[in-house]
């Protein structure tokens, strides 16, 4: 099972025929991803090849759609214009806009949230300044490395790009069902809770790997919600544990004030929620393979 990205999903890319696009593209149509056309208004006609594979690309979101079924967006659009290509994304309808642009002005963000919001959260945004989603051997929607992991039992939420290859690397024998990075921005569309409801909902998905960063109740929020609502094991980390207060570390959103937003804060605050949170990425993967392990024997 998956969530979000199946192999039957069709997605297009916006801002294909630039340079991160085109890289991009390539690389996801290489993990089987069903890429059925790119988006450029000034290059709508044309078609892209990507060894040996034509992709063509339309003049607008809309008419990649009604020409081809599309059901996902990915975009590389650079900051200034994403959210002019998310609000399309939304004017459109399509189900999923994975929007993995950096630097988008957090104005733009809470402005592209909130019309999705007002337009019925019709469509489902995961990012901004994320990594995208992945179901191995299925789809690969976005940048995570096709190669690290195979299909299996391990669903895996994360802010952190980086975090979630390493910890798909580390536990790349057991696999995963999907891997969702949702970004580490202070506003973003898909959060914690929409990937654990997920997950909790899919029944392939044995046990729940939940990456977070300092900054923001995001992971406290979490927590009340893995108490109240996932039967399932739940692994966390939380990076950021040597992070000086009052400085902003790495992604916009991982900024501490007080002892609002530590990672002993929200690492506490899990454990109480009965979330077992390792100290290390590494230390967080042995303690996913030992519930597993404990479960099958």
């Amino acid at each position: 099972m998956a969530i979000f990205l199946t192999k039957d999903s069709k997605v297009i890319v916006q801002g294909m025929t630039g340079a991160t696009g085109m890289k991009h593209t390539k690389l996801m149509l290489g993990d089987g991803t069903n890429i059925v056309g790119g988006v450029n208004p000034r290059k709508a006609g044309t078609s892209v090849d990507f060894d040996g594979t034509e992709v063509p690309v339309f003049g607008s979101v809309a008419e990649a759609m009604e020409k081809t079924g599309a059901d996902v967006s990915v975009l590389f659009v650079p900051p200034a214009f994403a959210k002019a290509a998310v609000v399309e994304a939304i004017d459109a309808e399509i189900p999923l806009a994975v929007v993995i642009t950096e630097g988008i002005a957090v104005h733009d963000s809470a402005a592209f949230w909130a019309y999705a919001k007002a337009k019925g959260n019709k469509t489902r945004i995961i990012g901004p300044n994320c990594p995208g989603l992945i179901t191995p051997g299925q789809s690969n929607a976005g940048i995570i490395p096709g190669d690290i992991t195979k299909p299996g039992r391990i669903g895996l939420v994360s802010k952190s790009g980086t975090l979630t290859y390493q910890m798909m690397y580390e536990l790349r024998d057991i696999g995963f069902s999907s891997a969702v990075g949702i970004g580490g921005d202070p506003v973003i569309g898909t959060t914690h809770i929409d990937a654990l409801a997920a997950f909790e909902a899919d029944p392939e998905t044995e046990l729940i790997v939940m990456i977070g960063e300092i900054g923001g109740d995001a992971e406290e929020r979490a927590a009340d919600f893995v108490k109240a609502n996932v039967t399932k094991p739940v692994v966390g980390y939380v990076a950021g544990f040597t992070a000086p207060e009052g400085k902003t570390m790495g992604h916009a959103g991982a900024i501490v004030s007080g002892s609002s937003g530590t990672a002993q804060a929200k690492k506490e605050a899990l454990e109480a929620a009965g979330v077992k949170v390792g100290k290390t990425p590494t230390e967080t993967a042995k303690l996913a393979r030992e519930i597993l392990e404990a479960r099958t024997a």
